[in-house]
């Protein structure tokens, strides 16, 4: 069984999401919704796995002192898993550890499969609208039979990292992360493998490739990730061309 850590932040304006905020008509605070909706639905498809989500939060010294407050981010996040699955017994808290996104997945990929056994270890963050269920399980089987799954994203990224073996992770997740993140799992003479390719959402141009593949699925019927779903939808948002030009609108 994987499991699944989701690294994320509590959803402060202006703390999440600020590259969408300035290049979309989301505000800032719109962009931390949207960044609440990914969380909601990751914690969503790792719930609905057969994986074990662990929630890596952190601390108020981690975060820029205009963005703390009174509630600590961990409460935060609690209170946003216990809203979304109607409860928090399932899940377990960790606080991240490092001066890096590097350095705390890397921290706590190695600590899960070095000191408590487990056989394999993910790590995510709220920025894949599509992530589901449905990836995580593939990527679970993929992990039986291979060290390194990755979740390539477009630009290079990657929206998902898993792992049955340590790999050096200092700088591994610098943009562009998917070949790196390939790279030294080779390097570690591991076997690296993908899992289907996937968007990520961190600004304007990332809405140009998410949205209407959300408007797709609406479409046709298909599954749509609940909360980001219902984000575009209550925002109006969609994708047009004028005058050669392809952007973002909201009614």
């Amino acid at each position: 069984m994987t499991v699944v850590v989701v690294l994320a932040k509590p959803p402060r304006e202006g703390l999440v999401a600020t590259g969408i905020a300035e290049s979309t008509p989301l505000s800032t605070a719109e962009a931390a919704e949207l960044y609440e909706a990914l969380f909601r639905d990751a914690v969503l498809a790792v719930d609905r796995s057969g994986g074990d989500l662990l929630v890596n939060y952190p601390v108020d010294d981690d975060l820029p002192a205009e963005h703390r407050t009174d509630i600590a981010p961990e409460a935060e996040l609690r209170s946003l898993v216990a809203d979304t699955l109607g409860g928090t017994e399932d899940v377990r808290f960790e606080r991240q550890v490092g001066s890096s996104f590097g350095a705390r997945a890397g921290n706590t990929v190695t600590h899960l499969l070095r000191e408590e056994n487990a056989d394999s270890v993910a790590v995510v963050t709220p920025s894949a609208p599509l992530f589901s269920r449905t990836l995580v399980d593939s990527a679970a089987m993929k992990l039986r039979t291979n060290e390194v799954v990755l979740g390539p994203s477009t630009r290079g990224r990657t929206y998902y990292a898993g792992f049955t073996e340590p790999i050096d992770f200092d700088g591994a997740f610098d943009a562009p992360s998917l070949p790196t993140l390939a790279a030294r799992g080779r390097d570690a003479g591991l076997d690296v493998e993908f899992v289907e390719p996937a968007p990520s959402l961190s600004d304007g141009g990332d809405l140009l490739d998410a949205i209407p593949m959300l408007r797709a699925r609406f479409a046709a019927e298909r599954v749509v990730p609940d909360h980001t779903a219902a984000f575009v939808h209550d925002h109006g948002l969609d994708v047009v061309v004028e005058d050669g030009q392809t952007r973002v609108v909201r009614d």
